[in-house]
């Protein structure tokens, strides 16, 4: 069956689900691997399906009248895709990374949520974390000064990149965004982002390879510096 390796099986909102609703679930799943810079869901768009993320990051992105666009958001595994009970999407998803996801139609989910109030419990509370990371993050960009926000900022990709990392004193990773949409995401410069990544180097707390790859030494001293 699809769903008994499915990485996201028991951290995401599948692991509400029974045995047999898992069974009739994998029958209309499809894991998909889907390129960097690839849409997943568009603003405006209609909701035809949802997913699971299985690996990568997907970011979120609103977008004004005028074109201009925001980064309101990032998605790690196992985030749930999608929007229940509305027929359109109000924001953009975009894979920042390669991503790994497992989709299914919208109706599928639909009428086992009916079902399974397990299930919809589970969505309610992933949307109540959300509401709390956009909440905190409201925090990040109106209080926090350019070091605590790209601190913030690489704490938060460490976290979610290794769930132990608050526990361990060192972690490597890819940045999964470019200096341009960490800027975009922080509310700095580009050239600002570029500074205060050099003087966390300086410090000794991180390293940079090839422009993307970060080790952090010391986890617990970046949450000092993020301010959290």
């Amino acid at each position: 069956m699809l769903c008994r390796a499915c990485e996201a099986r028991h951290r995401g909102v599948c692991g509400a689900l029974s045995p047999e609703q898992l069974m009739e679930l994998s029958r209309h799943s499809t894991k998909r691997k889907i390129e960097s810079g690839t849409e997943l869901v568009s603003d405006a768009g209609s909701i035809d399906s949802y997913a699971n993320i299985l690996a990568g990051v997907v970011k979120l992105t609103k977008t004004l009248p005028d074109g201009r666009q925001q980064i309101v958001g990032l998605q790690f595994a196992p985030d749930f895709i999608g929007r229940p009970f509305k027929r359109e999407s109000t924001i953009s998803a975009e894979a920042a990374t390669t991503v790994s996801v497992c989709a299914f139609p919208k109706t599928s989910l639909d009428r086992m949520i009916e079902r399974a109030p397990e299930l919809g419990h589970r969505l309610h509370l992933q949307a109540l974390d959300e509401l709390d990371e956009a909440r905190d993050w409201m925090l990040t960009l109106g209080r926090k000064t350019a070091a605590e926000r790209v601190a913030s900022f690489l704490y938060l990709i460490a976290r979610h990149g290794n769930p132990e990392a608050e526990s361990e004193g060192k972690v490597s990773f890819d940045l999964p965004l470019t200096r341009a949409d960490i800027a975009d995401f922080l509310g700095l410069t580009i050239e600002t982002v570029s500074r205060q990544l050099t003087k966390l180097r300086k410090d000794g707390l991180i390293t940079v390879e090839n422009n993307r790859h970060i080790t952090v030494f010391d986890v617990t001293k970046l949450e000092r510096r993020a301010n959290v």
